[in-house]
Protein backbone atom coordinates (compact mmCIF):
# COMPACT_ATOMS: atom_id res chain seq x y z
CA UNK A 1 0.00 0.00 0.00
CA UNK A 2 1.47 3.32 -1.02
CA UNK A 3 1.89 6.03 1.56
CA UNK A 4 2.28 8.82 -0.98
CA UNK A 5 -1.40 9.71 -0.91
CA UNK A 6 -1.67 10.10 2.86
CA UNK A 7 -3.91 13.07 3.62
CA UNK A 8 -2.84 16.07 5.61
CA UNK A 9 -3.16 15.72 9.35
CA UNK A 10 -6.43 17.26 10.53
CA UNK A 11 -6.41 19.80 13.29
CA UNK A 12 -6.03 17.79 16.50
CA UNK A 13 -8.40 18.13 19.44
CA UNK A 14 -7.30 19.50 22.77
CA UNK A 15 -5.11 17.19 24.89
CA UNK A 16 -7.92 16.98 27.44
CA UNK A 17 -10.41 15.76 24.81
CA UNK A 18 -7.89 13.27 23.45
CA UNK A 19 -7.17 11.88 26.92
CA UNK A 20 -10.91 11.51 27.47
CA UNK A 21 -11.27 9.58 24.20
CA UNK A 22 -8.31 7.35 25.00
CA UNK A 23 -9.67 6.59 28.43
CA UNK A 24 -13.07 5.79 26.94
CA UNK A 25 -11.45 3.23 24.64
CA UNK A 26 -9.63 1.62 27.58
CA UNK A 27 -12.66 1.80 29.88
CA UNK A 28 -14.94 0.22 27.28
CA UNK A 29 -12.50 -2.63 26.77
CA UNK A 30 -12.12 -3.06 30.52
CA UNK A 31 -15.88 -3.30 31.02
CA UNK A 32 -16.00 -6.04 28.38
CA UNK A 33 -13.17 -7.74 30.32
CA UNK A 34 -15.17 -7.59 33.55
CA UNK A 35 -18.22 -9.07 31.80
CA UNK A 36 -16.06 -11.84 30.30
CA UNK A 37 -14.64 -12.67 33.72
CA UNK A 38 -18.09 -12.60 35.30
CA UNK A 39 -19.63 -14.88 32.67
CA UNK A 40 -16.72 -17.31 33.01
CA UNK A 41 -17.06 -17.57 36.79
CA UNK A 42 -20.80 -17.17 37.37
CA UNK A 43 -21.51 -20.84 36.68
CA UNK A 44 -19.49 -21.85 39.77
CA UNK A 45 -22.27 -20.78 42.11
CA UNK A 46 -25.21 -21.31 39.79
CA UNK A 47 -24.21 -24.93 39.13
CA UNK A 48 -24.83 -25.89 42.75
CA UNK A 49 -28.49 -24.91 42.53
CA UNK A 50 -29.34 -25.64 38.89
CA UNK A 51 -27.91 -29.16 39.36
CA UNK A 52 -30.58 -29.76 41.98
CA UNK A 53 -33.37 -28.21 39.90
CA UNK A 54 -32.42 -30.13 36.74
CA UNK A 55 -31.20 -33.31 38.57
CA UNK A 56 -27.83 -33.32 36.79
CA UNK A 57 -25.33 -36.17 36.84
CA UNK A 58 -21.59 -35.44 37.25
CA UNK A 59 -21.09 -35.80 33.48
CA UNK A 60 -23.96 -33.37 32.81
CA UNK A 61 -22.43 -30.87 35.23
CA UNK A 62 -19.20 -31.09 33.27
CA UNK A 63 -21.07 -30.59 30.00
CA UNK A 64 -22.64 -27.33 31.25
CA UNK A 65 -19.09 -25.96 31.55
CA UNK A 66 -17.44 -27.71 28.63
CA UNK A 67 -19.96 -26.51 26.02
CA UNK A 68 -18.99 -22.95 26.96
CA UNK A 69 -15.32 -23.76 26.41
CA UNK A 70 -16.03 -25.57 23.12
CA UNK A 71 -17.90 -22.49 21.93
CA UNK A 72 -14.93 -20.37 23.00
CA UNK A 73 -12.64 -22.43 20.76
CA UNK A 74 -14.95 -21.81 17.80
CA UNK A 75 -15.19 -18.10 18.63
CA UNK A 76 -11.43 -17.72 19.00
CA UNK A 77 -10.86 -19.41 15.62
CA UNK A 78 -13.21 -17.01 13.84
CA UNK A 79 -12.56 -13.94 16.00
CA UNK A 80 -9.53 -12.69 14.10
CA UNK A 81 -11.16 -13.08 10.68
CA UNK A 82 -14.32 -11.41 11.96
CA UNK A 83 -12.39 -8.46 13.40
CA UNK A 84 -10.50 -8.05 10.12
CA UNK A 85 -13.59 -8.32 7.90
CA UNK A 86 -16.12 -6.24 9.85
CA UNK A 87 -13.84 -4.15 12.03
CA UNK A 88 -12.67 -4.23 15.63
CA UNK A 89 -15.55 -2.01 16.72
CA UNK A 90 -18.14 -4.19 14.96
CA UNK A 91 -16.66 -7.30 16.57
CA UNK A 92 -16.90 -5.62 19.98
CA UNK A 93 -20.54 -4.68 19.33
CA UNK A 94 -21.28 -8.28 18.34
CA UNK A 95 -19.62 -9.47 21.54
CA UNK A 96 -21.51 -7.04 23.78
CA UNK A 97 -24.85 -7.74 22.11
CA UNK A 98 -24.28 -11.50 22.24
CA UNK A 99 -23.30 -11.31 25.90
CA UNK A 100 -26.50 -9.43 26.72
CA UNK A 101 -28.74 -11.78 24.74
CA UNK A 102 -27.24 -15.12 25.69
CA UNK A 103 -26.77 -14.54 29.41
CA UNK A 104 -30.39 -13.36 29.58
CA UNK A 105 -31.52 -16.48 27.72
CA UNK A 106 -29.41 -18.74 29.96
CA UNK A 107 -31.13 -17.24 32.99
CA UNK A 108 -34.51 -18.20 31.50
CA UNK A 109 -33.56 -21.72 30.37
CA UNK A 110 -36.42 -24.18 31.08
CA UNK A 111 -34.16 -27.26 31.01
CA UNK A 112 -30.53 -28.27 30.74
CA UNK A 113 -30.67 -28.89 26.98
CA UNK A 114 -31.68 -25.28 26.30
CA UNK A 115 -29.08 -24.10 28.82
CA UNK A 116 -26.33 -26.05 27.05
CA UNK A 117 -27.28 -24.66 23.63
CA UNK A 118 -27.35 -21.08 24.91
CA UNK A 119 -24.04 -21.51 26.74
CA UNK A 120 -22.50 -22.90 23.55
CA UNK A 121 -23.48 -19.67 21.77
CA UNK A 122 -22.26 -17.60 24.73
CA UNK A 123 -18.95 -19.44 24.45
CA UNK A 124 -18.63 -18.37 20.81
CA UNK A 125 -19.08 -14.75 21.94
CA UNK A 126 -16.47 -15.23 24.66
CA UNK A 127 -14.01 -16.68 22.14
CA UNK A 128 -14.48 -13.68 19.85
CA UNK A 129 -13.99 -11.31 22.79
CA UNK A 130 -10.71 -12.99 23.79
CA UNK A 131 -9.35 -12.00 20.38
CA UNK A 132 -11.19 -8.74 19.68
CA UNK A 133 -11.08 -6.89 23.01
CA UNK A 134 -7.29 -6.80 23.56
CA UNK A 135 -6.88 -6.02 19.85
CA UNK A 136 -9.35 -3.12 20.06
CA UNK A 137 -7.63 -1.65 23.12
CA UNK A 138 -4.07 -2.08 21.86
CA UNK A 139 -4.82 -0.52 18.47
CA UNK A 140 -6.90 2.37 19.84
CA UNK A 141 -4.74 3.78 22.64
CA UNK A 142 -1.56 5.88 22.35
CA UNK A 143 1.74 4.02 22.60
CA UNK A 144 2.66 5.66 25.91
CA UNK A 145 -0.37 4.09 27.68
CA UNK A 146 -0.89 1.00 25.51
CA UNK A 147 0.79 -1.43 27.88
CA UNK A 148 -1.16 -0.18 30.87
CA UNK A 149 -4.41 -0.25 28.90
CA UNK A 150 -3.97 -3.86 27.78
CA UNK A 151 -2.86 -4.81 31.29
CA UNK A 152 -5.99 -3.15 32.62
CA UNK A 153 -8.05 -5.52 30.47
CA UNK A 154 -6.29 -8.51 32.07
CA UNK A 155 -6.88 -7.10 35.54
CA UNK A 156 -10.52 -6.36 34.62
CA UNK A 157 -11.06 -10.01 33.66
CA UNK A 158 -9.83 -11.19 37.05
CA UNK A 159 -11.93 -8.47 38.70
CA UNK A 160 -14.98 -9.87 36.89
CA UNK A 161 -14.29 -13.31 38.37
CA UNK A 162 -13.95 -11.71 41.83
CA UNK A 163 -17.27 -9.94 41.33
CA UNK A 164 -19.11 -13.10 40.35
CA UNK A 165 -18.17 -14.83 43.61
CA UNK A 166 -19.47 -11.96 45.72
CA UNK A 167 -22.68 -11.90 43.67
CA UNK A 168 -23.03 -15.67 44.04
CA UNK A 169 -22.55 -15.35 47.79
CA UNK A 170 -25.18 -12.62 48.02
CA UNK A 171 -27.73 -14.66 46.05
CA UNK A 172 -26.90 -18.07 47.52
CA UNK A 173 -29.34 -17.74 50.41
CA UNK A 174 -32.32 -18.10 48.12
CA UNK A 175 -30.62 -20.31 45.53
CA UNK A 176 -31.19 -17.67 42.83
CA UNK A 177 -29.08 -19.27 40.13
CA UNK A 178 -30.99 -17.57 37.32
CA UNK A 179 -30.03 -14.15 38.68
CA UNK A 180 -26.42 -15.32 39.08
CA UNK A 181 -26.25 -16.14 35.38
CA UNK A 182 -28.32 -13.26 34.05
CA UNK A 183 -27.13 -10.14 35.87
CA UNK A 184 -24.27 -9.40 33.46
CA UNK A 185 -26.79 -8.78 30.67
CA UNK A 186 -27.28 -5.26 32.04
CA UNK A 187 -23.66 -3.97 31.75
CA UNK A 188 -23.29 -5.86 28.46
CA UNK A 189 -26.19 -3.91 27.00
CA UNK A 190 -25.02 -0.61 28.48
CA UNK A 191 -21.46 -0.91 27.14
CA UNK A 192 -22.88 -0.85 23.61
CA UNK A 193 -23.73 2.85 24.09
CA UNK A 194 -20.12 4.14 24.18
CA UNK A 195 -19.12 1.57 21.56
CA UNK A 196 -21.55 3.13 19.07
CA UNK A 197 -19.96 6.54 19.72
CA UNK A 198 -16.34 5.45 19.31
CA UNK A 199 -14.57 5.02 15.96
CA UNK A 200 -12.81 1.90 14.80
CA UNK A 201 -9.04 1.61 15.14
CA UNK A 202 -6.56 3.39 12.84
CA UNK A 203 -4.95 0.05 12.04
CA UNK A 204 -8.23 -1.37 10.72
CA UNK A 205 -8.90 1.74 8.62
CA UNK A 206 -5.44 1.34 7.05
CA UNK A 207 -6.17 -2.36 6.49
CA UNK A 208 -9.25 -1.34 4.50
CA UNK A 209 -7.44 1.41 2.56
CA UNK A 210 -9.21 4.25 4.41
CA UNK A 211 -6.05 6.20 5.21
CA UNK A 212 -7.80 9.56 5.58
CA UNK A 213 -10.06 8.19 8.29
CA UNK A 214 -7.05 6.50 9.93
CA UNK A 215 -5.21 9.83 10.15
CA UNK A 216 -8.31 11.52 11.59
CA UNK A 217 -8.74 8.90 14.31
CA UNK A 218 -5.01 8.88 15.10
CA UNK A 219 -5.06 12.64 15.54
CA UNK A 220 -8.14 12.39 17.76
CA UNK A 221 -6.75 9.77 20.12
CA UNK A 222 -3.14 10.98 20.29
CA UNK A 223 -2.69 14.68 19.39
CA UNK A 224 0.96 14.60 20.51
CA UNK A 225 1.85 12.11 17.77
CA UNK A 226 2.51 12.84 14.10
CA UNK A 227 -0.63 11.20 12.71
CA UNK A 228 0.71 10.97 9.16
CA UNK A 229 3.93 9.30 10.29
CA UNK A 230 2.07 6.93 12.61
CA UNK A 231 -0.32 5.84 9.87
CA UNK A 232 2.63 5.33 7.51
CA UNK A 233 4.26 3.13 10.16
CA UNK A 234 1.05 1.12 10.55
CA UNK A 235 0.92 0.61 6.79
CA UNK A 236 4.53 -0.58 6.75
CA UNK A 237 3.88 -2.97 9.66
CA UNK A 238 0.88 -4.45 7.88
CA UNK A 239 3.02 -5.08 4.82
CA UNK A 240 5.61 -6.83 6.99
CA UNK A 241 2.97 -8.94 8.71
CA UNK A 242 1.48 -10.28 5.49
CA UNK A 243 2.35 -13.77 4.37
CA UNK A 244 2.48 -15.60 7.71
CA UNK A 245 0.91 -19.06 7.63
CA UNK A 246 0.34 -21.89 10.08
CA UNK A 247 2.69 -24.14 8.11
CA UNK A 248 5.52 -21.64 8.69
CA UNK A 249 5.24 -22.33 12.41
CA UNK A 250 6.30 -25.95 11.86
CA UNK A 251 9.40 -25.15 9.84
CA UNK A 252 12.88 -24.15 10.93
CA UNK A 253 13.71 -21.87 12.68
CA UNK A 254 10.39 -21.45 14.51
CA UNK A 255 9.38 -25.06 15.18
CA UNK A 256 10.97 -24.82 18.64
CA UNK A 257 9.09 -21.58 19.39
CA UNK A 258 5.87 -23.24 18.24
CA UNK A 259 6.45 -26.20 20.56
CA UNK A 260 7.06 -23.75 23.40
CA UNK A 261 3.87 -21.72 22.94
CA UNK A 262 1.70 -24.82 22.40
CA UNK A 263 3.15 -26.47 25.51
CA UNK A 264 2.81 -23.32 27.59
CA UNK A 265 -0.77 -22.81 26.47
CA UNK A 266 -1.73 -26.42 27.20
CA UNK A 267 -0.01 -26.58 30.61
CA UNK A 268 -1.57 -23.24 31.54
CA UNK A 269 -5.01 -24.87 31.72
CA UNK A 270 -4.42 -28.59 32.20
CA UNK A 271 -2.89 -27.91 35.63
CA UNK A 272 -6.38 -27.13 36.92
CA UNK A 273 -6.94 -23.41 37.41
CA UNK A 274 -10.44 -23.53 35.94
CA UNK A 275 -11.34 -26.50 38.09
CA UNK A 276 -11.21 -23.95 40.92
CA UNK A 277 -12.98 -21.26 38.89
CA UNK A 278 -15.83 -23.55 37.78
CA UNK A 279 -16.22 -25.87 40.76
CA UNK A 280 -14.91 -24.03 43.85
CA UNK A 281 -18.11 -24.43 45.96
CA UNK A 282 -17.97 -28.21 45.45
CA UNK A 283 -14.24 -28.25 46.26
CA UNK A 284 -14.79 -26.33 49.49
CA UNK A 285 -17.65 -28.61 50.42
CA UNK A 286 -15.37 -31.62 49.86
CA UNK A 287 -12.80 -29.86 52.03
CA UNK A 288 -15.17 -29.81 54.98
CA UNK A 289 -16.69 -26.34 54.82
CA UNK A 290 -20.44 -26.29 55.31
CA UNK A 291 -23.19 -23.86 54.41
CA UNK A 292 -23.56 -21.55 51.44
CA UNK A 293 -22.10 -18.65 53.41
CA UNK A 294 -18.66 -20.26 53.58
CA UNK A 295 -18.69 -22.15 50.28
CA UNK A 296 -19.64 -19.04 48.30
CA UNK A 297 -17.80 -16.34 50.26
CA UNK A 298 -14.43 -18.11 50.56
CA UNK A 299 -13.92 -18.26 46.76
CA UNK A 300 -14.34 -14.47 46.74
CA UNK A 301 -11.27 -14.08 48.94
CA UNK A 302 -9.40 -16.56 46.76
CA UNK A 303 -10.05 -14.41 43.69
CA UNK A 304 -9.16 -11.20 45.56
CA UNK A 305 -5.76 -12.73 46.26
CA UNK A 306 -5.51 -13.64 42.57
CA UNK A 307 -6.27 -10.06 41.59
CA UNK A 308 -3.51 -8.81 43.90
CA UNK A 309 -1.09 -11.39 42.45
CA UNK A 310 -1.91 -10.28 38.90
CA UNK A 311 -1.24 -6.64 39.72
CA UNK A 312 2.01 -7.56 41.50
CA UNK A 313 3.24 -9.53 38.49
CA UNK A 314 2.53 -6.62 36.16
CA UNK A 315 4.56 -4.33 38.44
CA UNK A 316 7.66 -6.56 38.67
CA UNK A 317 7.74 -8.55 35.43
CA UNK A 318 10.10 -6.09 33.72
CA UNK A 319 12.32 -5.84 36.81
CA UNK A 320 12.81 -9.43 37.93
CA UNK A 321 12.43 -11.04 34.51
CA UNK A 322 10.02 -13.44 32.83
CA UNK A 323 11.59 -16.71 34.00
CA UNK A 324 11.69 -15.72 37.66
CA UNK A 325 8.01 -14.80 37.66
CA UNK A 326 6.89 -17.80 35.59
CA UNK A 327 8.93 -20.48 37.41
CA UNK A 328 8.17 -19.16 40.88
CA UNK A 329 4.46 -19.15 40.05
CA UNK A 330 4.48 -22.72 38.70
CA UNK A 331 6.69 -23.93 41.56
CA UNK A 332 4.22 -22.55 44.09
CA UNK A 333 1.38 -24.28 42.23
CA UNK A 334 3.22 -27.62 42.50
CA UNK A 335 3.74 -27.13 46.23
CA UNK A 336 0.13 -26.16 46.90
CA UNK A 337 -1.22 -29.11 44.90
CA UNK A 338 0.98 -31.39 47.00
CA UNK A 339 -0.49 -29.81 50.14
CA UNK A 340 -4.03 -30.32 48.82
CA UNK A 341 -3.27 -33.96 48.05
CA UNK A 342 -2.14 -34.54 51.65
CA UNK A 343 -5.13 -32.64 53.05
CA UNK A 344 -7.67 -34.62 51.05
CA UNK A 345 -5.89 -37.90 51.80
CA UNK A 346 -6.61 -37.34 55.50
CA UNK A 347 -10.23 -38.39 54.94
CA UNK A 348 -12.95 -36.47 56.73
CA UNK A 349 -11.66 -32.95 57.31
CA UNK A 350 -12.38 -30.60 60.16
CA UNK A 351 -10.71 -27.89 62.20
CA UNK A 352 -7.26 -26.71 61.14
CA UNK A 353 -7.05 -29.09 58.18
CA UNK A 354 -9.92 -27.33 56.40
CA UNK A 355 -8.18 -23.98 56.75
CA UNK A 356 -4.88 -25.42 55.53
CA UNK A 357 -6.77 -26.63 52.46
CA UNK A 358 -8.32 -23.19 52.00
CA UNK A 359 -4.90 -21.54 52.21
CA UNK A 360 -3.53 -23.98 49.64
CA UNK A 361 -6.37 -23.21 47.20
CA UNK A 362 -5.83 -19.47 47.72
CA UNK A 363 -2.07 -19.67 47.10
CA UNK A 364 -2.50 -22.07 44.16
CA UNK A 365 -4.88 -19.67 42.41
CA UNK A 366 -2.77 -16.60 43.21
CA UNK A 367 0.38 -18.39 41.97
CA UNK A 368 -1.33 -19.25 38.69
CA UNK A 369 -2.29 -15.63 38.07
CA UNK A 370 1.18 -14.46 39.10
CA UNK A 371 2.97 -16.86 36.73
CA UNK A 372 0.98 -18.48 33.95
CA UNK A 373 -1.83 -15.94 33.89
CA UNK A 374 0.45 -12.92 33.58
CA UNK A 375 3.03 -14.35 31.19
CA UNK A 376 1.29 -16.55 28.67
CA UNK A 377 0.42 -13.72 26.28
CA UNK A 378 3.71 -11.94 26.87
CA UNK A 379 5.58 -14.98 25.55
CA UNK A 380 3.07 -15.44 22.72
CA UNK A 381 3.74 -11.90 21.52
CA UNK A 382 7.53 -12.19 21.89
CA UNK A 383 8.17 -15.65 20.44
CA UNK A 384 7.51 -14.92 16.77
CA UNK A 385 8.34 -12.23 14.19
CA UNK A 386 5.62 -9.83 13.15
CA UNK A 387 4.37 -11.90 10.21
CA UNK A 388 3.77 -14.95 12.45
CA UNK A 389 2.77 -13.24 15.70
CA UNK A 390 -1.01 -13.39 15.36
CA UNK A 391 -0.88 -16.97 14.02
CA UNK A 392 1.33 -18.04 16.93
CA UNK A 393 -0.97 -16.40 19.46
CA UNK A 394 -3.94 -18.23 17.90
CA UNK A 395 -2.11 -21.56 18.17
CA UNK A 396 -1.35 -20.94 21.84
CA UNK A 397 -4.95 -19.89 22.52
CA UNK A 398 -6.25 -23.06 20.85
CA UNK A 399 -3.99 -25.27 22.99
CA UNK A 400 -5.09 -23.34 26.07
CA UNK A 401 -8.79 -23.78 25.30
CA UNK A 402 -8.49 -27.49 24.44
CA UNK A 403 -6.94 -28.13 27.87
CA UNK A 404 -9.65 -25.97 29.44
CA UNK A 405 -12.27 -28.10 27.69
CA UNK A 406 -10.78 -31.28 29.21
CA UNK A 407 -10.78 -29.80 32.72
CA UNK A 408 -14.32 -28.42 32.41
CA UNK A 409 -15.77 -31.72 31.18
CA UNK A 410 -13.94 -34.31 33.25
CA UNK A 411 -13.02 -32.70 36.59
CA UNK A 412 -16.34 -33.40 38.40
CA UNK A 413 -16.46 -36.98 37.09
CA UNK A 414 -12.84 -37.53 38.10
CA UNK A 415 -13.53 -36.19 41.60
CA UNK A 416 -16.47 -38.60 41.94
CA UNK A 417 -14.58 -41.60 40.51
CA UNK A 418 -11.03 -41.25 41.87
CA UNK A 419 -11.61 -38.98 44.86
CA UNK A 420 -10.21 -35.55 45.63
CA UNK A 421 -6.77 -36.75 46.81
CA UNK A 422 -5.94 -38.65 43.61
CA UNK A 423 -7.46 -35.90 41.44
CA UNK A 424 -5.26 -33.20 42.95
CA UNK A 425 -2.25 -35.55 42.93
CA UNK A 426 -2.75 -35.91 39.17
CA UNK A 427 -2.95 -32.14 38.75
CA UNK A 428 0.22 -31.84 40.85
CA UNK A 429 2.05 -34.26 38.55
CA UNK A 430 0.96 -32.23 35.53
CA UNK A 431 2.10 -29.01 37.24
CA UNK A 432 5.50 -30.60 37.92
CA UNK A 433 5.76 -31.51 34.22
CA UNK A 434 4.87 -27.89 33.43
CA UNK A 435 7.68 -26.71 35.72
CA UNK A 436 10.22 -28.96 33.95
CA UNK A 437 8.93 -27.84 30.55
CA UNK A 438 9.14 -24.14 31.39
CA UNK A 439 12.58 -24.54 32.96
CA UNK A 440 13.88 -26.14 29.77
CA UNK A 441 12.06 -24.04 27.18
CA UNK A 442 11.25 -20.55 28.50
CA UNK A 443 13.83 -17.91 27.52
CA UNK A 444 14.58 -14.87 29.64
CA UNK A 445 13.51 -12.03 27.36
CA UNK A 446 13.66 -9.15 29.85
CA UNK A 447 15.15 -6.10 28.16
CA UNK A 448 15.63 -7.90 24.85
CA UNK A 449 14.60 -6.35 21.57
CA UNK A 450 12.20 -8.40 19.44
CA UNK A 451 14.95 -8.86 16.87
CA UNK A 452 17.21 -10.38 19.54
CA UNK A 453 14.45 -12.79 20.59
CA UNK A 454 14.05 -13.83 16.97
CA UNK A 455 17.75 -14.65 16.97
CA UNK A 456 17.29 -16.86 20.04
CA UNK A 457 14.89 -19.18 18.21
CA UNK A 458 16.93 -19.05 14.99
CA UNK A 459 19.94 -20.17 17.03
CA UNK A 460 18.21 -23.34 18.29
CA UNK A 461 17.05 -21.95 21.64
CA UNK A 462 20.33 -20.27 22.61
CA UNK A 463 21.24 -16.61 22.72
CA UNK A 464 23.71 -15.85 19.92
CA UNK A 465 27.17 -14.92 21.13
CA UNK A 466 28.13 -11.32 20.71
CA UNK A 467 30.26 -10.81 17.64
CA UNK A 468 33.88 -9.89 18.43
CA UNK A 469 34.96 -6.35 17.85
CA UNK A 470 36.17 -5.87 14.27
CA UNK A 471 39.91 -6.03 13.67
CA UNK A 472 41.38 -2.77 12.31
CA UNK A 473 41.96 -3.08 8.57
CA UNK A 474 44.63 -0.42 8.20
CA UNK A 475 48.37 -1.11 8.04
CA UNK A 476 50.01 -2.46 11.15
CA UNK A 477 51.85 0.13 13.18
CA UNK A 478 55.59 0.17 12.75
CA UNK A 479 57.60 -1.52 15.44
CA UNK A 480 59.21 0.79 17.89
CA UNK A 481 62.91 0.26 17.79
Amino acid sequence: MSNATLPETPRPPSPKAARRTGRLFALTGAVVGVIYGYDTGSISGALVFLSRDFHLTEAEKGLVNSVLVFGSIVGALIGGKLADALGRKAAMLIVAGSYAAFVALSACAPNVVVLDVVRLLLGVAIGISIVAAPLYIAESTPARIRGASVAAYQVATVAGIVLTYFVNWGLSGGGHWRWMLGLSAIPAALVMIPLFQLPDTPRWYVLKGRTQRAVEVMATTDPEADAQAEVAAVSAALTEESGGSASSLLRTPYARATLFVIGLGFFCQITGINAVTYYSPQIFEEMGFTGNGQNFLLPSFVELASLAATVLALLIIDRLGRRVVLLSGIGTMVTMLAVLTVVFAMGELHGAATWVGFGAILLFTAAFNFGFGSLIWVYASEAFPAQLRSTGASVMLTADLVANLLIAQFFPSLMAWAGAAWTFAGLGALAFCALLFASAMAPETKGRQLEEIRGYWQNGGRWPEQAPAPTPTGPAPEAVL
